[in-house]
């Protein structure tokens, strides 16, 4: 009979992710999250003329709306901006990690061993700039999921396949 034990684990000797240097989305991708930018700011834009074509009371206003609008539209700039530098991502020996957030920070760490799909999606304004988002899969449903967009299509291919090798292995092991 196997000796059971319980002991407490000393937090300092775990290792930090914190520390773990992680890969930036390619600086091409700023110029996806521009061209959405301005679609979603153009569509509003194009509401908000065609409430004061025919609102009366919204077209007497009309310097502070557009006010308001370019508020917006800076802050929105503004978010993306730095949403786009505080995001990276990792491929290390045991797990991926994914990091992002302005306010608050998220950071999203999946074992290699819980994954079990791993998909490559290619946006149109993406492949304009040769730029794919990796997707990763784990049974626990949308809580399992990571998304990184912005890594050049080449890398992502690389970082997909090592990582549906990784899944063939971890299969093979567990049939065994």
């Amino acid at each position: 009979m196997q000796h059971f034990t319980n002991e407490t684990i000393d937090l300092s000797t775990l290792p930090k992710y914190e520390e773990t240097p992680l890969t930036h989305p390619d600086p091409k991708y700023w110029r996806v999250i521009i061209i959405n930018l301005f679609i979603f700011l153009l569509l509003i834009a194009i509401g908000l003329g065609l409430l004061m074509l025919f609102n009366e009371s919204v077209s007497m206003n009309w310097v502070l709306w557009t006010a308001l609008f370019i508020v917006f539209a800076i802050f929105v700039c503004l978010i993306s901006r730095a949403s786009f530098k505080r995001r990276g991502f990792a491929l290390r020996e045991k797990d991926v990690l994914y990091k992002s957030g302005i306010i608050a920070e998220k950071t999203t760490i999946i074992p290699l061993n819980r994954i079990q799909h791993v998909a490559l999606n290619e946006g149109m304004f993406s492949r304009m700039f040769g730029l794919g988002t990796l997707q990763i899969y784990t049974a626990s449903g949308s809580s399992g999921e990571m998304h990184i967009a912005g890594i050049e299509i080449e890398q992502a291919k690389a970082i997909k396949e090592a990582l549906v090798q990784r899944l063939v292995i971890n299969t093979k092991a567990e049939n065994e």
